[in-house]
C-alpha cells in the first residue's frame, strides 16, 4: 500500500509540474524554464540529503542514477516543449503510456511478477489515462502533428529510462543519494547545453516563483517514484506514476475553464478503479 500511495502521490506532482511547466513554455523560452526548475529541485534535493547527514556512496553505485537523471532532463525538455506547440490532452498520455510500458517490460524480463489484480488494474490505468486525455476536437490545434508526436515518443523514452535507472540505483544506494546524483547529472548536462547553444532565457523576476514550484514538484515526484521503487514493484509504482495526465485534465478543468466530455469523464473513472485494483492486488 505504501508503494501505491507514491505511485499515486508521484502523478499527483507530476500532473500540475507538467501542467505549469507547459504553460510557462507557451509564454517564456524552454531554456528559462528548465534552468530555473532543475536548479531548484537540485537545490532542494542537496538541502537534503545535507539535512539527513547521510553517507556517501561510492561513485560507481550512483552511476545508474546519474544515467536515470540525464534521460529525465531529456524527458521533460521534450514533453515540454511538445506542450507547448501541440494540444496538452494528446502529447500527455503518448508520453505518460510509454514511459510506463518499458520498466513493465524491464520489470517482467527480470522476474517481477505483479498479482494477477495489479496486471487487470495496470491495464485499466493505461486505458484510463489514454480516455481521460483524450481532445474533444481531434481536429483542433496541433495535438498530432508530427513534430508533438516525436516530441511525446522522446519523453516517454527518457521518462522509462529514468523509471529504470532509479530502480536499480536504490538497490545500492540510499534512496535520497540516488536522487541527488541523478539532479546533479540533470543539472550538469542542461548546464553545459545551454553554455554551448547560448538561448536567450527572458524570465522576468515575476516568473521565478511558478518556475521554482514547477522545480519543487518535480523534485517531489522524483522523491515518492524513488522511495516507491525501494519499497515495491516498479512495474506498479511506474503505472500509477504514469497517472499523471488525469491530473492535468482536471487542471484543465479547474483553472483554465476546459469541459470533460463523456469519455474523458469514463477515463478518470476507469484509471482510478484501476488504481484500486493495483491497491487490492
Amino acid at each position: 500500500m505504501v508503494a501505491v500511495a507514491l505511485g499515486v502521490g508521484t502523478a499527483l506532482c507530476w500532473g500540475l509540474a507538467d501542467f505549469l511547466g507547459g504553460l510557462r513554455t507557451r509564454r517564456l523560452t524552454l531554456a528559462a524554464v528548465l534552468l530555473v526548475s532543475q536548479l531548484t529541485g537540485l537545490a532542494a534535493i542537496a538541502a537534503a540529503v545535507a539535512a539527513g547527514n547521510l553517507d556517501a556512496p561510492a561513485v560507481g553505485d550512483v552511476a545508474p542514477a546519474a544515467v536515470a537523471g540525464a534521460c529525465q532532463l531529456a524527458g521533460i525538455a521534450a514533453l515540454y516543449r511538445a506542450l507547448a506547440i501541440g494540444t496538452m490532452s494528446v502529447i500527455s498520455p503518448i508520453s505518460a503510456s510509454g514511459a510506463a510500458a518499458l520498466p513493465v517490460i524491464v520489470g517482467v524480463a527480470t522476474g517481477e511478477r505483479p498479482g494477477a489484480l495489479q496486471v487487470v488494474g495496470m491495464a485499466a490505468a493505461f486505458a484510463g489515462v489514454t480516455l481521460a486525455s483524450r481532445t474533444p476536437d481531434p481536429a483542433a490545434g496541433g495535438g498530432a502533428s508530427r513534430n508533438g508526436l516525436a516530441l511525446a515518443a522522446v519523453a516517454a523514452l527518457g521518462f522509462g529510462g529514468f523509471y529504470v535507472g532509479m530502480d536499480i540505483a536504490v538497490d545500492e544506494v540510499e534512496p535520497f543519494w540516488a536522487l541527488l546524483a541523478a539532479r546533479a547529472s540533470a543539472g550538469a548536462v542542461l548546464v553545459a547545453v545551454l553554455l554551448w547553444l547560448r538561448p536567450q532565457l527572458g524570465a522576468g523576476p515575476a516568473e521565478l516563483p511558478t518556475l521554482a514550484l514547477i522545480g519543487l514538484l518535480d523534485v517531489g515526484a522524483n522523491a515518492c517514484f524513488t522511495l516507491g521503487a525501494e519499497t515495491g514493484l516498479v512495474s506498479v509504482v511506474a503505472v500509477l506514476a504514469s497517472l499523471y495526465p488525469v491530473g492535468t485534465v482536471l487542471l484543465a478543468r479547474a483553472l483554465l475553464g476546459e469541459r470533460l466530455v463523456a469519455l474523458q469523464a469514463a477515463g478518470v473513472t476507469l484509471a482510478l478503479a484501476g488504481v484500486a485494483l493495483i491497491a487490492a492486488g
